[in-house]
């Protein structure tokens, strides 16, 4: 998806929580909550983000990059899948 494509709020560098889960799912087809961002902000494995006092901002590189390892490779079948 082109970055003009996107709703204007989500064209920002870095983004808000709730603009992150925004992201991931308009650009990368992911549904996660805001809130399950956060919990994984406590626990790991979440994507990178800047600690800006109360409000992490999360770099939309970072999100693309945590997308793209939560996609995981492309296969052309199902027999190619490990478990």
């Amino acid at each position: 998806m082109m970055t003009d494509q996107l709703p204007p709020a989500l064209r920002k560098p870095n983004l808000r929580r709730w603009e992150a889960s925004e992201y991931l799912e308009h650009v990368h087809g992911i549904t996660i909550a805001a809130a399950t961002l956060a919990k994984l902000a406590s626990t790991g494995g979440g994507p990178q983000f800047f600690p800006n006092n109360r409000t992490p901002l999360y770099p939309r590189t970072g999100l693309d990059e945590y997308a793209q390892q939560r996609l995981g490779k492309l296969v052309r079948s199902t027999s190619e899948v490990t478990a």
